[in-house]
């Protein structure tokens, strides 16, 4: 791999979780963030890649040391200027050396822009304490809206990577539960436990408008339950009841994960 090229190629995608359909992803960014906390434990969280640190922040809340790495100095400028007490490195994960080893590592979408996935998981457990755990994230092929997409003809296949996907998000493929499994298999690791996170049935600029609507303020008709008090949340509700759905239903969910051990 040629680093200096592909260090260019990280800095020139666009993509940040706070900025990009900026009502759905950060909310999709808690959830993932809410089933990391769940499953890690320890004291120090090692945030693979941080992007612009909205989710850092999260996990800064729950653990005594985080250490945060990106390939994008202008997510990394971002990130230390929300989060000025949190140790930042601007580095590939293929490149990155800590000195220092952690409880939990996640890994929250970056599986999907890797060129050698299964090479950084088997490099990154060696990061990992005694008993430590990695949580990979990574974006389900199998999701309802991307079936649905498949079914309506806006995609020829559920696999197949949008010109949003290749040219601002940094995508490289997407996965299936079954495909991430083989990928930490193949890197010689143990998944402890599987997931989904999110049950998503629309695209991700369909939940993006629907989430922002004035409607679930007001609760009317379709938008809550009719005659219930007005003052609930409907958003929120909503958004609970797809996490909660997609921990029954994890293949059908925008995202899937895989807890690994050593």
């Amino acid at each position: 791999m040629n680093s200096k090229s592909e260090k260019d190629l990280q800095e020139g995608f666009e993509w940040q979780r706070s900025k990009q359909f900026p009502t759905y992803n950060p909310i999709l960014g808690e959830y993932q963030a809410r089933a990391c906390v769940e499953l890690g434990h320890g004291k120090s969280a090692l945030d693979l890649p941080c992007g612009d640190g909205t989710l850092t922040s999260i996990f800064a809340e729950e653990f005594e040391r985080v250490v945060g790495v990106d390939a994008s100095s202008t997510h990394l400028k971002t990130a230390r200027e929300r989060l000025p007490a949190v140790e930042f490195h601007e580095a590939l994960i293929e490149e990155f050396t800590p000195t220092e080893k952690f409880d939990s590592i996640f890994m929250i979408n970056i599986l999907e822009h890797l060129s050698d996935p299964v090479d950084v998981l088997r490099k990154v457990a060696e990061w990992l304490n005694p008993g430590g755990v990695i949580v990979a994230q990574v974006p389900n092929a199998d999701a309802v809206n991307r079936r649905i997409n498949e079914f309506m003809g806006a995609v020829n296949s559920r696999d197949e990577l949008s010109p949003f996907d290749l040219n601002v998000a940094g995508h490289r493929r997407y996965y299936r539960m079954s495909s991430l499994i083989d990928h930490v298999e193949q890197a010689g690791l143990n998944v402890k436990s599987t997931g989904g996170v999110f049950y998503k049935m629309l695209s991700t600029p369909q939940m993006d408008w629907l989430l922002s609507q004035e409607q679930w303020e007001n609760a009317g008709y379709g938008w809550g339950r009719e005659g219930a008090e007005q003052e609930k949340d409907w958003r929120a509700a909503f958004c609970e009841a797809c996490y909660l759905l997609g921990k029954e239903r994890p293949e059908d969910c925008n995202i899937v994960y895989a807890c690994i051990t050593v």
